[in-house]
């Protein structure tokens, strides 16, 4: 089925920004919607895009506005998605999710002027499973992948060298890119949300994540029932939600057949930067 990985989620207060994973990710999605139906909980359907993210020399913070001065263009947008944010009251939090925050380069750096106190969502999820994830999305959305195969990307000029430029195989090296945000934030501003014990027992990562905010635990397993048709759990109908709620369309895709030669290599091309983020991390994802 279709899953992807990485997402960050910048989770603040006052007026916060909060993060629930770094990339792009159905279990992100389903982790931000179902932790943004507490009521201590505000999801914003703002995206600090990442190419602005990439190319502006000022982050979204009012305080930074004069760096802009000769950049208006470039940082207008920043500014604007900063006055846009919801207001909160004391004791709330607003959650803010963009795919790309986590594989930013300049990320890290802009979020700490932000506020160095941001909490930290990361939903990682086995970057093999992820890497074909990401493949079969975007042969949905770009006809020219299709004149390709998965083997043909994945490998350079039909060797057996693992193409590493390719951004579907780079997303999937999660202990480089923890590594930046490292120098940034102490890993006690992080948690780990397992992209597979999501979609087999969400009310378990959901009562860690609830506990990692400091929330009294609300969502649990009696909030979720599980959709044989999506192959995901859903949201249960209650006092804030009107209806059962489930991810969109465009989740759960079926994945194409891959050689299991490929998924082999794949496995031995990760295995190293998994060990290494597991160290990191202090979590064995047991991928």
């Amino acid at each position: 089925m279709d899953l992807l990985l990485d997402t960050l989620t910048l989770l603040m207060e006052v007026k916060n920004i909060p993060p629930c994973s770094v990339t792009r990710h159905p279990s992100t999605n389903f982790c931000a919607t179902k932790i943004s139906k507490r009521r201590a909980i505000y999801l914003t359907r703002l995206s600090l895009a990442s190419r602005n993210l990439a190319r502006a020399r000022c982050w979204n913070s009012s305080s930074y506005i004069p760096m802009c001065r000769h950049r208006a263009r470039r940082c207008i947008s920043l500014i604007k998605t900063t006055n846009q944010m919801p207001l909160t009251l004391e004791g709330q939090m607003t959650m803010e999710k963009t795919p790309s925050y986590f594989v930013t380069k300049r990320v890290p750096s802009r979020v700490k002027k932000m506020n160095p106190y941001v909490k930290l969502i990361v939903v990682v999820r086995d970057p093999v499973t992820r890497a074909i994830s990401d493949y079969t999305q975007s042969s949905s959305k770009k006809p020219e992948y299709l004149r390709k195969s998965f083997a043909d990307l994945f490998y350079i000029n039909g060797t057996n060298v693992v193409n590493t430029r390719w951004g579907i195989v780079r997303i999937g090296l999660y202990a480089r890119y923890l590594d930046t945000w490292l120098k940034y934030f102490p890993l006690s501003q992080f948690i780990f949300i397992s992209g597979e014990t999501l979609i087999v027992d969400p009310a378990a990562e959901m009562k860690r994540l609830q506990d990692f905010l400091g929330l009294k635990v609300i969502i649990t397993e009696k909030h979720f029932y599980f959709n044989t048709t999506k192959g995901f759990p859903c949201l249960m109908k209650s006092e804030t939600l009107a209806s059962p709620h489930c991810l969109g369309k465009n989740k759960g895709r079926i994945h194409p057949k891959i050689d299991e030669s490929i998924l082999d290599r794949l496995t031995q091309f990760y295995r190293p930067f998994n060990l290494k983020f597991y160290q990191m991390t202090g979590i064995d994802f047991g991928w």
